[in-house]
């Protein structure tokens, strides 16, 4: 009898202590999906990104299942202010560990100084500034899918060298558009153009008429549109009704989302030279991965925000994964840049010492409306920049991290 329970015993025992092995591996991580749910870059984010976080935590767990992935949301209203506040919130109350997206240059500079404060993670698809791997960098921020100076040197170099030469800038007056301005027209500059003046018009304005005059009168060759989203949409539609391009000036759409071709439609963006570094029908992968978001996105296109957002919150799970920890933000990230990317959308690649994310960037053309097969058929490529060209030096950023 004695030796009976002593067997019940052993077993119990051994019970416990698998549960607790059981539950010691388990790691829950809550992803904050900080973004623009209501304004002119809900299009190209918003909802849309929150669809690709899930994608990513549902592939994850396919592999992970012991780690428990909680998502939230909020709208920061493109306005600094309340996306701190958001920030803080969810970083000192509500147990987020990392912030994902945040479209919004100026409101993501700010989130990047309350992440590198509170030591979690931030990783931005949606912002633009290349001040966030530059003087503004982080040990705590990763900078996924694009930034104002590979826009700069793709569609910009690419315009300048097709003759090009003269440029007038309509500039979205934040962070995001100065900057934007400021790295194009150092690329203009360095390849024989001349900037021959600018204007800058508030965000998310709905008349452009008087910002468009000024450019028609400079009579420059290219009026380059340094905004992005419903600003772009409306500046090339009002464009339209001015006569600019059937008065021999071209625009540059500087920062163009699929998202927009699809609003503008073909036969008003056609011709557009542009610089993405994802294109949802580039090839079965990409296609098979909007098939899925599509299913809660219907008539939608997926940009490359949006693309971004799935591959770095993937990444991010793996980093977690192989730490077996969430808690050190610093220490996440530098797992994140010890780890080689590689995923469906943007295959295999790098993150930097800066925070930079390195993959390829492409150079499209909006193709005529004769020319597309259907829906959604949208871009004809005119080149690939290879990654170690696609994004400013590591040196020449003034990265405190940076060392070569």
């Amino acid at each position: 009898m004695q030796v009976v329970k002593r067997t019940f015993a052993l077993a119990a025992l051994t019970a416990a202590l698998a549960c607790g092995t059981a539950q010691a591996q388990q790691l829950n991580v809550k992803i904050g999906v900080l973004t623009d749910m209501s304004s002119l870059y809900a299009d190209l984010a918003g909802p849309g990104s929150v669809e690709a976080v899930k994608l990513a935590v549902e592939d994850f767990n396919k592999t992970n299942p012991n780690v428990k992935v909680e998502i939230i949301s909020a709208d920061h209203q493109n306005k600094a202010d309340i996306g701190t506040s958001v920030a803080n919130q969810w970083l000192d109350r509500d147990g987020v560990d990392v912030i994902i997206d945040t479209p919004n240059s100026g409101v993501a500079l700010a989130v990047n100084e309350v992440v590198r404060a509170k030591n979690k993670v931030f990783i931005n698809s949606g912002a633009a500034s290349s001040d966030l791997t530059g003087a503004k960098c982080s040990p705590n921020t990763v900078h996924w899918t694009y930034d104002t100076w590979m826009l700069a040197n793709g569609t910009g170099k690419a315009i300048v060298k097709t003759g090009g030469d003269t440029w007038f800038f309509l500039t979205a007056d934040y962070a995001f558009g100065h900057a934007l301005e400021r790295d194009t027209a150092a690329v203009v500059t360095a390849n024989g153009g001349k900037v021959v003046g600018q204007v800058r018009h508030p965000l998310n304005s709905s008349d452009f008429s008087s910002f468009l005059l000024q450019a028609q009168s400079s009579k420059a060759k290219i009026i380059g549109l340094a905004n992005a989203g419903g600003d772009t949409v409306n500046t090339i539609k009002q464009a339209a009704e001015f006569g600019i391009v059937a008065g021999g000036q071209s625009l540059a759409g500087l920062l163009v989302f699929a998202s927009d071709v699809n609003a503008l439609g073909l036969q008003a963006a056609q011709g557009l030279v542009l610089t993405n570094t994802f294109y949802w029908d580039a090839n079965d992968q990409t296609r098979a991965w909007t098939q899925r978001w599509q299913k809660a996105r219907p008539g939608k296109i997926p940009t490359m925000v949006q693309a971004g957002v799935y591959a770095g919150t993937l990444h991010y799970l793996k980093a977690v994964a192989a730490l077996k920890s969430k808690d050190d933000g610093k220490a996440v990230v530098a797992e994140m840049k010890k780890l080689p990317t590689d995923d469906v959308l943007f295959g295999k690649g790098s993150i930097r010492a800066d925070g930079r994310k390195i993959h390829p960037a492409y150079l499209y053309e909006v193709k005529k409306p004769s020319e597309s097969k259907g829906p959604g058929d949208i871009y004809k490529l005119r080149a690939t920049i290879p990654a170690d060209e696609a994004f400013r030096p590591l040196k020449d950023g003034g990265c405190s991290l940076a060392s070569g």
